[in-house]
């Protein structure tokens, strides 16, 4: 299983931070190898189900998940269905009251095909560090 966590502090508030992350059906538009993203059905204020598209190249897989957001501070996303054997995602935000927050970032996943998997350890690091600094440009292009 590939594991990532990453604590950073950022200029923007925990409120600005949660909103950037949690609209999914924007990711398509920042988002590297996100080639499509919508919000599907809404089961109530903080639960919502949500697809993803990921391609390279000719590679192209649809993710499934339900996303938990609990605004301003935690949003979970659980994996349903897609390529994966596992997946955990968790964010996290604290405000620092100074206009800034620290993002709390986890994910782990581990794909059925092994073949694939081998492939996810070579680039990890280098497509975890790309997505990343996509949320940081974002919140960046979005709130200056």
């Amino acid at each position: 299983m590939l594991t990532h966590i990453e604590k950073k502090e950022l200029p923007y508030t925990a409120e600005q931070m949660f909103d950037l992350v949690v609209a999914v059906d924007k990711y398509s538009e920042f988002a590297p190898w996100c080639a499509a993203s919508r919000i599907n059905t809404r089961e109530s204020d903080t639960i919502f189900y949500a697809d993803l598209v990921v391609g390279y190249k000719m590679f192209r897989e649809r993710f499934s998940s339900k996303v938990i957001a609990e605004r301003p501070n935690r949003i979970y996303i659980e994996y349903l269905k897609g390529p994966l054997k596992h997946l955990k995602n968790h964010w996290q935000f604290t405000d620092l009251g100074n206009g800034s927050c620290v993002v709390d970032f986890s994910v782990e996943f581990e794909f059925q095909n092994s073949a694939l998997q081998g492939i996810a350890k070579v680039f990890f690091k280098e497509v975890i560090h790309r997505m990343v600094g996509a949320f940081e440009s974002r919140a960046k292009e979005i709130y200056g």
